[in-house]
């Protein structure tokens, strides 16, 4: 094997990536944080310094207008971010996972059409499956498109959209033969301000305050049958695929979640004294800062893996086990983020449980990780159904 191999690590290309977009959130969007937290508002300055250095959707290809960035590339984007706000990671996260699909799945009419304004900045995309009756059972959705000449019309709520309000567009999954079950869904593009659409009020939410939670509204909503994404009754299977790409976008964000935990609490144990010494100097103290390491190091490696495997599918390899990786990724990252977050806020004692500080933040919003994308307890019946 030659001797300058560079075995089993991120290219020098993506670790000069992680250092321009710490440099950014560091500068632009931390400072920000707690007060979108408070507030509960989007976050309007990350997306601003988002786009104007082309990170908000670094996945567009550049066909489109995008960066053209490899499934890794993106992964570093969300991870660096999250590190300092939660929130603001689900801008290139989430328009990522809804326009995935037209990215998998449409006629290139549509890929320039909807593409194009996203790698801009210009619009944002958001993705809607869940329903309030179909969450992990997301083929018993009730929204119906029906054929009316040269349009579809939708009707049916769909709940628990992220952005939802913000975006512009919206990547819709409808039921257009009932009979068929999965396989009589299919997917649509559905725009902000087509008739019949509005939204729900944002819900109150534990985490990831910054990001609008909301139903979505469709009534009448009558729109052209070319906004159909790949042929009838198809949108199932593109739904489920996407998320075996889209399930590691949130692996990184819990795993850079749990990096801005560990590394504040890094710097708080060196400062604060107690037995007139840092309490980093107490043994205790040393071991559940090496285990926040180890699993933040086992839960990185796994999605980095999975990033590659999620690449190479989409250049054309069928061979991966994309599935389980996906799963795995997104399952291990979010449980090993909830632990490391619950251990920072423990290591900073009673100032930890306080807003005054970050990591009771960063441990509100590493529970949603465990849940959406598919709850952890289904991520694990999808890697037992595809072990390698």
């Amino acid at each position: 094997m030659a001797s300058d191999f560079d075995l089993y690590r991120p290219s020098e290309e993506h670790e000069m990536l992680r250092d321009s977009v710490r440099a950014l959130a560091e500068a632009k969007i931390a400072p920000h944080a707690a007060e979108v937290d408070e507030e509960a508002r989007f976050p309007e300055e990350a997306r601003d310094a988002l786009v104007a250095n082309d990170l908000h959707a670094v996945h567009v290809p550049e066909t489109y207008g995008g960066a053209g960035a490899d499934a890794l590339a993106t992964v570093i984007v969300i991870e660096e971010v999250a590190r300092v706000c939660g929130s603001s990671s689900l801008i290139p996260a989430v328009n990522k996972l809804g326009s995935l699909p037209v990215i998998l799945s449409a006629s290139e009419e549509l890929k320039k059409r909807y593409l194009t304004p996203l790698a801009k900045g210009d619009a944002m995309f958001s993705y809607c499956l869940s329903e309030p009756d179909a969450g992990s059972d997301a083929g018993g959705m009730k929204t119906k498109a029906v054929r009316d000449g040269d349009h579809w019309v939708l009707d049916g709520v769909k709940r628990w959209i992220t952005n939802a309000g913000v975006s512009d567009y919206y990547t819709v999954m409808a039921v257009t033969d009932a009979e068929k079950r999965t396989k009589g869904i299919s997917a649509f593009v559905v725009e902000k301000d087509d008739p019949g659409v509005s939204f729900g009020a944002p819900e109150k939410k534990l985490g990831i305050k910054g990001s609008p939670t909301r139903e979505v509204y469709l009534d009448n909503v009558r729109i052209p049958a070319d906004r159909m994404i790949g042929a009838e009754g198809t949108g199932f299977a593109t739904a489920m695929k996407t998320l075996d790409h889209t399930r590691i976008t949130i692996a990184a964000q819990a795993l850079g979640i749990a990096q801005g935990a560990l590394d504040y609490a890094k710097g708080y144990v060196q400062e604060r004294k107690q037995f007139g010494k840092p309490i980093g100097d107490f043994q205790g103290v040393q071991f559940m800062l090496a285990d926040m390491a180890m699993k933040i190091e086992a839960a990185r490696q796994l999605t980095y893996a999975a990033a590659a495997r999620s690449e190479r599918v989409s250049e054309g390899s069928g061979k991966e086990d994309l599935t389980f990786f996906g799963a795995a990724a997104k399952c291990y990252a979010s449980d090993a983020a909830m632990e490391i977050t619950t251990d920072a806020v423990q290591l900073l004692g009673g100032y930890g449980y306080t807003r005054d500080y970050p990591v009771e933040r960063m441990m509100r919003d590493a529970k949603i990780t465990q849940i959406y994308e598919g709850t952890n307890q289904v991520q694990r019946i999808v890697m037992a159904r595809n072990l390698p």
